[in-house]
């Protein structure tokens, strides 16, 4: 059993008497953190879950911030990467969410990987203690009732189709959808470390945090055959012309796009030396471990399309894996989100009917963290404004605030597909000491430097105090 880390309840001032409760619908990382986010503003609460009420096709228990998908929060560099980065604004604003995430943290190089059970179960154990959170199992049907004057729908990819059908009418917003996909996990027992080693790329964070499975020339020109000749799961006519993420596209959809792809993509070998060889590999599957016990581990990058039976046969040709165990095949589930640039204003509301909120992956951001921090700004918004306060963006130069302005304006809506966050979304620095530009290696830890001053700034506003 995962040990569990206990939240304590934060102390709010207590809203006024009558102020309205905000009902948060959807209890995925997103709506998990608004209404922590709520609650430690002093706003009563009512947090909206279907599960187990009504099932989805890729959440296999009834927690809270269940992680479907990968068990990794990537990269936990402040300085040097965007997702490290929005991690520790993440953390300095109180997220929920990383909180629990670095408490069930595991070994994964520099990354953030958690224990996926500890960690929803964290998560679920501080909202039920909170005295301001009711958590009311069951499917909201439909749009919100009309006597919910503030509701924060954060629903995810697996929005229900009464919801989502009922969204739809009410934006005359056409759905936009893309399939993302599960990867595989694998028992630790059943890897053979006689073929396979422990390595991190480039031997980062503890230096041992992957186990890797080297393919030879053939052995990989036969893995790729394999995946383009798999049997894939069929799709309903309605979703065939349904795009593909780019972040989180199927191995054997890589597959099919070149003979190398996969070599530069998931399979890459740099920064790897087989110790039996003493060389780099052709290639390599690399393996996180994805529970504290450590007694699993997931296949990194290979989320698949292919049938269960197809997967064990080929998966198992990876050397090292040759008698896998998998505690969990991979899989596919349908994502929907809005055209937000168009149908959210600057505090994440519905312009056709500003009472409705939005928050998480169905406002078009990718990604765990992501979705949390959209999550905790829907949370503070609604909090403000039930608080008869402006509700204030965080500043475009941190990454909370680059995140929120790309969704809410900043992309084309014409072309809006869901994005990560990166630098490449924050304003431009100015160069320092007169020179023409910043230079290439100092570009990342400046606009770091520059969001978290900037965040101070914007937490320590009185007007935002919560």
């Amino acid at each position: 059993m995962s040990w569990i880390m206990t939240i304590p309840a934060s102390n709010p001032a207590p809203a006024p008497a009558d102020v309205a409760p905000v009902h948060v619908v959807g209890g995925g990382l997103a709506g998990s953190e608004a209404a922590w986010q709520l609650a430690r503003a002093g706003i009563p609460t009512v947090l909206h879950e279907m599960r187990p009420a009504r099932k989805t096709e890729a959440h296999q228990t009834d927690g809270l911030a269940e992680l479907v998908c990968s068990n990794s929060f990537r990269s936990d560099d402040s300085e040097n990467n965007a997702v490290g980065l929005l991690h520790e604004e993440l953390r300095r604003c109180g997220s929920l969410i990383l909180q629990c995430g670095d408490g069930h943290r595991l070994p994964a190089g520099g990354a953030l990987a958690v224990d996926r059970e500890g960690f929803s179960a964290a998560v679920t154990q501080a909202l039920e203690n909170h005295p301001l959170v009711t958590i009311a199992r069951g499917e909201v049907a439909g749009l919100p009732p009309a006597d919910w004057s503030s509701v924060v729908i954060a629903t995810g990819p697996l929005t229900s189709p009464a919801l989502a059908e009922a969204v739809r009418a009410l934006t005359g917003e056409g759905e936009l959808a893309f399939f993302d996909a599960i990867a595989p996990i694998v028992h630790r027992d059943s890897i053979d470390l006689s073929r396979a080693w422990f390595q991190s790329r480039y031997d980062k964070g503890g230096g041992k945090d992957y186990i890797n499975c080297p393919l030879d020339r053939a052995q990989y020109e036969a893995f790729v055959a394999a995946l383009l000749a798999g049997e894939k799961t069929e799709f309903r006519e309605w979703e065939k012309d349904t795009p593909y993420f780019e972040g989180c596209l199927p191995i054997e959809v890589m597959a099919e796009r070149g003979p190398e792809t996969l070599r530069f993509g998931p399979m890459k070998p740099v920064g790897l030396i087989d110790p039996s060889t003493g060389r780099q590999p052709h290639a390599v599957v690399q393996l996180r471990q994805d529970n504290a016990l450590g007694t699993l581990f997931n296949l990194v990058g290979f989320q698949t399309k292919l049938k269960y039976g197809e997967q064990v046969r080929i998966f198992r040709t990876i050397p090292g894996l040759e008698q896998a165990e998998f505690a969990r095949l991979g899989g596919l589930h349908r994502n929907t989100f809005l055209n937000s640039p168009r149908l959210l204003d600057g505090s994440l509301r519905l312009k056709a009917q500003p009472r409705l909120r939005f928050a998480g992956q169905i406002t078009g951001v990718e990604g765990y963290v992501e979705s949390a921090a959209i999550g905790l700004l829907a949370g503070r918004f609604a909090a403000a404004e039930r608080l008869g306060r402006q509700p204030a963006p965080p500043p475009a130069t941190t990454a909370l605030g680059a995140l929120l302005g790309h969704i809410t304006g900043g992309a084309e809506a014409e072309s809006f597909q869901p994005m990560n966050v990166n630098f490449g979304l924050f304003p431009p620095l100015a160069p320092p000491d007169g020179r023409r530009k910043v230079r290439k290696a100092e570009r990342k830890p400046a606009l770091a430097a520059r969001a978290l001053a900037d965040l101070a700034a914007w937490l320590a506003d009185p007007a935002l105090a919560a």
